[in-house]
């Protein structure tokens, strides 16, 4: 009962459909002054879809340049497990890993794996395709939101997320689980890290010891997120704009970034992108507790903006948009996937 009233009273955890219902009026006005439903898929004519669903990571990773991003390894559903052992056995990567799915879905059936046999335990359950990717080294994590209009020359960031990760510090006296049920972010998680951790979530951790329950910023894993847009300067701006534009085609987005201090960020050292949202991103620092639904909805309202009138540009000089038939197509795919998602 406590989780529920928690869950209506902060706005951050009310139902998607919820929160986006007043951008759908503004969707349905531009659909309309554009004949297209589906008109966002030309904002980012390189990515499937524009980024919008049925969007391969594999393939968004194609597009950016290998110092960017950690080693990633492709595995398909259909591999068998004697294929799986020889790829292991084969790759550079070193234990840990993380999995995740090639088309994801909010963080769900994303796993840290210590070993081969949690991979091979992974890829038995999992009716998806995924990704094998080595574990980044640095212990920070932003979103940066980045638009650039076709007919710009330069593109400029419109808001920074930063991320702090679930964690936990013993006191020599309660379990893991009893320490996450004091803090209603992190007992919402309590049932999936039931299951991904067993009976570790009841041994009881040493005093002082601080330990990161999840090992990747994702709010629907407990991670709260933090307005860092103040960090905004031109340096950063030139550092994330020159890395975009090596991006062929993308001019609307979220980078999701692990780094080592914002001041090497800022410089353009220390760092990999995690990964590269399109059409569909949202600019998560409207996510910080401090923030009001107004403040949320006024700046989705913003980014919406520039949404259509980027897909637009682009719509004229020559990308086309999605058919309604072909739109409704990926739509059905896409759910049909993500229910794979949510039965791992």
């Amino acid at each position: 009962m406590k989780l529920f009233f928690y869950k209506l009273t902060h706005w951050e955890y009310w139902p998607f459909q919820v929160v986006y219902f007043p951008i759908s009026f503004l969707w349905i006005y531009f659909s309309l002054r554009e004949r297209s439903l589906f008109f966002f898929n030309a904002v980012n004519p390189t990515m499937k879809n524009g980024g919008f669903f049925m969007v391969s990571k594999a393939e968004i990773y194609a597009l950016i340049p290998k110092q960017y991003y950690p080693k990633t390894c492709f595995v398909s559903a259909a591999l068998s497990i004697e294929e799986l052992e020889a790829l292991l056995k084969n790759s550079p990567f070193n234990f840990p890993l993380i999995a995740k799915p090639d088309m994801g879905l909010r963080g769900a059936a994303v796993k840290k794996l210590e070993n081969s046999a949690a991979v091979i335990q992974y890829h038995e359950q999992a009716q998806f395709d995924y990704l094998l990717q080595a574990l980044i080294p640095y212990p920070n994590e932003v979103g940066i939101f980045y638009v650039r209009y076709p007919n710009e020359k330069k593109g400029r960031i419109t808001g920074i997320v930063a991320k702090e990760f679930l964690t936990i510090i013993g006191d020599g006296k309660n379990t893991r689980a009893q320490l996450l049920r004091k803090n209603p972010r992190a007992a919402m998680q309590l049932e999936v890290l039931q299951e991904e951790m067993g009976p570790r979530l009841h041994e009881v951790l040493p005093e002082g010891y601080s330990e990161r329950i999840v090992p990747f910023g994702n709010h629907c894993r407990g991670t709260k997120f933090i307005d860092a847009s103040s960090w905004i300067t031109p340096q950063l701006t030139k550092t994330i704009d020159e890395i975009c534009q090596q991006i062929d085609g993308f001019y609307y987005g979220r980078l999701d970034i692990m780094y080592s201090t914002i001041d090497a960020l800022t410089q353009g050292e220390n760092f990999a992108i995690v990964e590269l949202n399109g059409a569909m991103s949202e600019p998560a620092h409207i996510y910080d507790p401090s923030h009001s639904i107004g403040y949320a909805w006024c700046t989705l309202f913003k980014h919406f903006m520039d949404l259509f009138k980027i897909s637009k540009i682009n719509h004229r000089q020559g990308h086309r948009y999605l058919s309604f038939k072909e739109g409704i197509r990926q739509y059905q795919l896409h759910r049909k996937h993500n229910q794979k998602i949510f039965k791992f």
